[in-house]
């Protein structure tokens, strides 16, 4: 049997998105800026992702531009709103648990001699709104919180906080990673006081190398990637159609059963972390006390730690049974260093390379879910016994 686990690094690609994707490299293979018929062939699909994903985010056509996934978003919304906005101030504001994707271009924009404050989040991830609101300034450019965090599921009350940063100073822009977030929530930039957005293809069953950012109109940005003045001049590059088209396609079909599918996962994730309390040793990180096991959190992720077993050695033991789950960030996953989130949360140290990731998606069962544990009652008390041995 074969479970895949690991849908926060990445999911599986919709069957109907492929056929779309196939359709376009195979037969509609023009170039969007030629002025030929496959040339307008091509710009039909480009419309098509624009109006999709501007019906489901509720903005206009004209505010959605297409990347190459949420990193490019992330540094497109980051610097080229710095640069673009540097006489009214050098400050920047995120948080201590973000995407590498925002994190390392925070620090770049360091180097370059901008400002940048940290929040701290509290043990289950949450940012504190009156430290955001102590950390605004009028020199305070951007502000940067992430939706979901990839790692524990914690949900940041970005609406919230879009509602103060616009209070303490309307000029400040704020910008919402949504890369884990969008198609597991709703998310309406608008009414939510977000000027950018990011999003990826590749994390809601769609293609690999494609993303997106919403721009709010009035938002003030430079370009960070020069050359054909494609996308009103903002991002060069020939478009990416069969990836647009296959990105809008999968958001097209993940919002059809919306709901069903977010009770869905809810209920997974119950089932899976109703199975895990009972081993022992097992600490779950993220939830929020005194709520219903999940509530508030992501519907999609859960992040245990287990004492005793390091997490490398029990993921590969599970990949034995045809498991497959991480570490931790996919981003991160080769490098050694302690993953930040669960330093920022509080995770004891001789935890923090023992903790596992679960990752669920539209495809994961109940089936999948009892197999798993099973798995984890039989593997961890002998890798225990191993560990303490040698």
């Amino acid at each position: 049997m074969e479970v895949y686990l690991d849908n926060s690094a990445t999911t599986r690609v919709f069957p109907e998105v492929a056929e779309l994707m196939t359709k376009i490299m195979c037969g509609d293979y023009g170039n969007p800026s030629s002025l030929h018929r496959k040339g307008m062939e091509a710009e039909q699909y480009l419309r098509y992702g624009r109006e999709t994903f501007a019906r489901l985010l509720k903005v206009n056509e004209k505010e959605i531009l297409f990347t190459s996934g949420g990193t490019e978003s992330d540094n497109m919304a980051l610097v080229g709103c710095a640069a673009a906005n540097r006489r009214r101030g050098n400050h920047l504001i995120t948080t201590g648990i973000e995407h590498p994707a925002v994190l390392n271009t925070m620090r770049y924009l360091e180097s370059l001699g901008y400002m940048v404050t940290y929040l701290s989040v509290d043990s289950c991830g949450r940012i504190s709104l009156e430290e955001l609101q102590r950390a605004m300034t009028p020199g305070t450019v951007l502000v940067s919180v992430m939706h979901t965090n990839n790692e524990i599921g914690a949900l940041e009350p970005v609406e919230e906080a879009g509602a103060l940063v616009k209070r303490m100073n309307p000029n400040t822009l704020f910008h919402v990673d949504a890369v884990q977030g969008f198609g597991k929530a709703k998310i309406y930039p608008k009414r939510m006081g977000i000027d950018l957005l990011s999003a990826s293809g590749h994390k809601i069953h769609g293609p690999k190398g494609v993303g997106l950012l919403y721009v709010g109109e009035k938002v003030k940005i430079q370009p960070i990637i020069h050359g054909g003045g494609q996308q009103m001049n903002l991002r060069s590059g020939t478009d990416n159609v069969p990836g647009i088209a296959g990105f809008a396609k999968a958001a097209e079909l993940l919002y059809e059963h919306y709901d069903d599918d977010v009770r869905r996962l809810y209920g997974l994730k119950r089932r899976f972390l109703e199975g895990v309390r009972k081993l022992e040793g097992v600490k779950i990180n993220g939830l929020l006390p005194g709520r219903p096991e999940g509530e508030g959190t992501a519907p999609h992720i859960v992040s245990v730690s287990v004492a005793g077993v390091r997490s490398e050695v029990l993921l590969h033991a599970l990949e034995e049974d045809g498991i497959y789950v991480s570490a931790g960030s996919a981003c991160a996953a080769r490098k050694p260093q302690p993953s930040v989130t669960l330093k920022a949360i509080g995770v004891e140290k001789p935890l923090l390379d023992s903790t596992i990731r679960f990752s669920f998606s539209v495809y994961t069962t109940e089936e999948e879910i009892d197999y798993t544990l099973r798995a984890m009652y039989g593997k961890i008390p002998i890798l225990r016994k191993y560990t303490r041995r040698s």
